[in-house]
């Protein structure tokens, strides 16, 4: 059994990875899996939110202000940014479904209060990475150029068929800047077909961590440190939702020396 990847459970709370079952201390990751209407509220203390509606329509509030139907698809294949709410420290929050709904809750420790946002579908940025069979499409959803938080990194990565992403394999798990950042990670993943897989090794450069996992649909494994590249087989197509934080909100990141010879191909 990984130590790394969490298989999705039944009923309402399909992901929980908290501080408390979890190697990680900067990360935690929910994902619950709302009927219409139906609610989940929750008060957040010394952490930020980062609300993402992946699929259906959801109502949120902070109980000062309110955004109604937001949520922009179905399934996460139709490729399209959705929307995510932003809610700081030191506040609560309540999800109400007003359609089925999936939604990813994304913490960080957070002291310093900012404004609640609504980061709607259209502010997401978009990027496409790599060439030969390292192609992925990025949205951009809390990068560290948005200072809307204090901690967290959100963004969605699509993976063509017979494609690498996080490749070549890369790491950020030093506080080292400008050089490179110490940031954990969680990744939800999704495939297309439901019944596909990918592969995703995590591994550091003692091999005191070095697992290779089967990541089947609806799985999220945990990144502490170390490398952690994808592989997706052919005939189907990945999805994943990243969620990063560290103790300072910059990614930047180090290639494994021995495989970055394939960008300069």
């Amino acid at each position: 059994m990984s130590k790394l990847r969490r298989k999705p459970a039944k009923g309402e709370t399909v992901h929980e990875v908290t501080t408390d079952n979890s190697p990680l201390k900067y990360v935690e990751f929910k994902i619950v899996d709302l009927a219409p209407g139906a609610k989940y509220s929750e008060e957040l203390a010394k952490k930020e939110c980062c609300i993402v509606a992946l699929t259906g329509k959801i109502n949120v509030t902070d109980h000062d202000e309110a955004f109604n139907n937001i949520g922009t698809r179905e399934s996460v294949f139709e490729k399209i940014p959705t929307d995510s709410v932003y809610v700081s420290n030191d506040r609560s929050f309540e999800v109400e479904a007003v359609s089925q709904a999936r939604v990813a809750l994304c913490y960080s420790p957070s002291e310093k209060q900012l404004p609640t946002r609504l980061i709607k579908a259209s502010d997401n940025t978009f990027e496409n990475r790599g060439t030969h069979n390292n192609k992925r499409l990025v949205h951009n959803i809390l990068p560290d150029s948005d200072p809307s938080a204090n901690s967290l990194l959100v963004v969605e990565v699509y993976t063509e068929s017979g494609n690498w992403s996080s490749y070549p394999p890369h790491k950020h798990d030093q506080d080292n800047l400008p050089e490179e950042s110490f940031l954990e990670e969680t990744y939800y993943h999704e495939m297309n077909p439901q019944q596909g897989f990918v592969f995703q090794r995590v591994y550091t450069d003692d091999r005191s961590l070095d697992e290779t996992m089967t990541v089947e649909n609806g799985d999220v494994v945990i990144v502490p440190v170390g490398y952690h590249p994808v592989g997706v087989p052919d005939g189907y197509e990945s999805y994943y939702l990243n969620v990063m934080a560290g103790p300072t909100r910059t990614w930047k990141f180090y290639n494994d020396p021995d495989h970055e010879w394939i960008l300069k191909r």
